[in-house]
């Protein structure tokens, strides 16, 4: 059946409770119990939690064929704990198992072979990319992958929708019964926002660690009191891999013109204003906003309240210049920010339920004013594509995206009209992330267009002379350049279902045909 934004949804699929998309606030108000997992009580007063390696904690946790267990992201191309888990998993001959990681990327590549080899059957993430994405998109993985927004894959846990058996959590620093933090140490990643909910309602939880330190590690990330045992390796993560080409500031000019029109954007709605709070995406025109706002705050002599979201140098620094009254950190994507976290003030660590949660008491996107987001496409439906490739191969992640922009009172999508010979601008994207109804201004090298269901955005623009066209003529524009792109084929079966962060299905990913390579 096809859903609210058009696309047609197996009746397969729609199985144990499954619903379709059926828009952006449907299931406000819904109510559930929280789900909760089974604990056994520590009753070894004084005695430690560490193990003596990974394999010894794997076998204490009892994990068996065709359980689940769960990772963070927090190192991001710089991992080492996926792959250390994994090999032991392999070694000792546990197969059909499902990674629940908040994201996974090209450091994990070696679990493409696994999923080959059956000892991964499932996965449920953020982002799948690399060698694991072109596994996946060509029918590799024995069940389809579940691609979920951050605020998505903490309400299915906290709804028992995804229930982990073990969670694996590599922490910077720890003491000797799990108290373990983001700071300090040699892989220093500044916060573990990603494990927080991990570390709550997985049946077991192993803290591993290059970096043991004195008992009381306050104030802890993951608490003791949710930690089963610890492991010390020689490294989980090199912190200088934290930051990806992805997060670097731009310094084209193409990227620099399109952020200051995010800008320029922002500055004539009405909620710019003192006290107004933001969030702004990994890409570089998005980072680059925070250059071009600096001075539109000091003319008008106002400073934000907050900002929340992944933190990089630029936040930083208006952090410190005074024109941000505090961070809300739930990743930090540079030094900059590791540094920041670890010692401002009012520079804050939040959970990722805190961050995003679309079916909690209020999480914080809900109290944004901006966010400024990259797309890879978007469709004349202002429907935007974060996950496919255009060969329709997965290489990204829907991260905090659909969070972000349902939450914000502007939704400010920015990206050039065409990339190489590519349209970014189109008729239809090859997969939806974050859907139509939850955007509102599409910023590109060409010219700005505003969603006809924004008509208050659209007159604040006109009253500041900002000139803005159709969506549609952006499309024809990037055609007339480029050409229409050719239709992808795909094979009938779903490899990936692609949920909102509601737990509705989205869209769903299908098997790439092999010419597509």
């Amino acid at each position: 059946m096809k859903n609210a934004i058009g696309r047609e949804i197996p009746d397969s699929l729609l199985v144990h409770g499954r619903e379709v998309y059926g828009g952006s606030h449907a299931l406000d108000g819904r109510e559930y119990t929280k789900a909760g997992p089974t604990v056994r009580a520590f009753v070894k007063p004084q005695e430690s939690k560490v193990v003596g390696n990974l394999r010894e904690a794997i076998v204490h946790c009892g994990l068996r064929d065709g359980m689940t267990i769960s990772f963070h992201h927090h190192f991001r191309d710089g991992d080492y704990v996926v792959n250390l888990v994994m090999k032991e998993i392999e070694a000792l001959g546990i197969r059909g198992v499902t990674i629940a990681a908040s994201s996974l990327g090209a450091a994990h590549d070696p679990v493409a072979r696994m999923i080959e080899d059956g000892v991964v059957t499932g996965l449920q993430t953020s982002g799948i990319r690399g060698r694991m994405g072109e596994a996946v998109s060509f029918g590799k993985l024995a069940t389809p992958a579940v691609l979920r927004s951050h605020g998505g894959r903490v309400r299915a846990i906290e709804q028992g929708e995804l229930h982990i058996d073990v969670a694996f959590i590599g922490a910077p620093t720890s003491d000797a019964w799990g108290n373990a933090r983001g700071k300090g140490g040699k892989s220093d990643c500044g916060v573990l926002s990603y494990s927080v909910t991990d570390s709550k309602y997985a049946d077991k939880v192993v803290v591993i660690t290059d970096t043991l330190v004195e008992f009381p590690n306050f104030p802890p990330s993951i608490e003791a009191i949710d930690v089963d045992y610890v492991v010390v390796v020689d490294e989980i993560g090199d912190p200088r891999k934290i930051a990806s080409q992805a997060v670097r500031l731009s310094q084209d000019p193409r990227d620099l013109m399109m952020a200051e029109s995010c800008a320029q954007v922002m500055s004539a709605t009405p909620w710019f204003r003192d006290g107004c709070s933001f969030q702004t995406g990994a890409g570089g025109p998005s980072l680059a906003v925070n250059r071009f706002l600096e001075p539109l705050m000091r003319q008008r002599g106002i400073a934000m309240d907050w900002v929340i979201g992944g933190i990089s140098q630029p936040t930083v620094d208006l952090l410190n210049k005074g024109l941000i009254r505090c961070v809300v950190d739930a990743q930090d994507f540079d030094a900059a920010a590791v540094k920041s976290v670890r010692g401002h003030p009012r520079h804050y660590e939040i959970s990722t339920s805190q961050y995003a949660n679309p079916m909690n008491k209020g999480a914080f996107v809900n109290r944004l004013d901006f966010v400024i987001l990259a797309a890879l496409e978007i469709d004349t439906g202002f429907n935007v594509n974060v996950v496919t490739g255009s060969d329709g191969i997965l290489r990204g992640a829907p991260g905090g995206h659909p969070d972000a922009a349902a939450g914000a009172k502007c939704a400010i999508i920015v990206t050039p009209l065409v990339r190489g010979r590519m349209p970014t601008v189109c008729e239809r994207v090859v997969t939806v992330t974050t859907p139509g109804d939850c955007v509102d201004v599409l910023v590109t090298d060409h010219g700005i267009a505003v969603n006809p269901a924004r008509a208050d955005i659209a007159e604040a623009l006109m009253a500041a002379k900002i000139p803005t066209m159709t969506i549609d003529a952006l499309k024809d524009r990037a055609y007339s350049m480029v050409g229409r792109p050719d239709n992808l084929e795909f094979y009938d079966r779903v490899v990936a279902v692609v949920e909102a962060r509601d737990g509705t299905i989205l869209d769903v990913v299908r098997q790439v045909k092999p010419h597509e390579l």
